[in-house]
């Protein structure tokens, strides 16, 4: 099974028009997930929305998220709606997915922060086989012997100061391997490298 991941698009509608077409056409992947922060310093937040909601994507509630303003009525009552973790069944496996870290869209998780014996108690406390973050803008991918976790960059790619790695993944279940890609590139581009 092939799962699309997203992250902070941040009201990005043409790459995440672009990503979603990438996941349908050329990765042809069987479900997408998106870990937060649909909103925030971009310019077509409405359209965003709109377009999650006609693929009723899974969403978890990113900090971004939470700072509505200037939206249609019905997508900011979504918005309020999303959960701030989501935890799902997937090819036998348990996925669980936050925004930052599990039960908090204020903090991420950094590559120089973990440690695979944090992972594992994290893993096991939540009974997760995988753990899907955004927030940090940075893909990341730790693999251990009880499960995984994954962040696939983000997405937006508008002219910001916060960096940017214009990125989304795509996480293959039973096997737990996961690619990352730019958004920009060619549909036919090698995985980046996850450093």
């Amino acid at each position: 099974m092939q799962i699309g991941i997203i992250s902070d698009v941040h009201a990005d509608y043409n790459t995440l028009q672009e990503v979603l077409s990438r996941f349908e056409g050329h990765h042809r992947v069987d479900q997408v997930l998106c870990a937060g922060d649909l909103v925030g310093r971009g310019p077509e937040p409405d359209r965003v929305v709109d377009l999650i909601r006609k693929h009723d994507i899974p969403v978890a509630r990113g900090n971004h998220d939470e700072w509505v303003y200037g939206l249609r009525r019905e997508n900011t009552q979504y918005l309020k709606s999303l959960p701030l973790d989501w935890q799902g069944e997937l090819a036998g496996k348990t996925v669980y997915m936050c925004h930052g870290k599990p039960g908090n869209n204020m903090w991420g998780m950094y590559k120089d922060h973990l440690s695979k014996t944090y992972l594992k108690m994290v893993l096991r406390s939540l009974k997760a086989d995988v753990l899907v973050t955004g927030h940090t803008h940075m893909p990341l991918h730790m693999q251990t012997q009880w499960g995984c976790l994954v962040n696939p960059g983000s997405l937006y790619t508008f002219k910001c100061a916060r960096a940017s790695s214009c990125t989304y993944g795509v996480l293959s279940l039973p096997d737990l391997s996961f690619r990352v890609y730019d958004a920009h590139a060619d549909c036919d581009q090698a995985p980046l490298k996850i450093i």
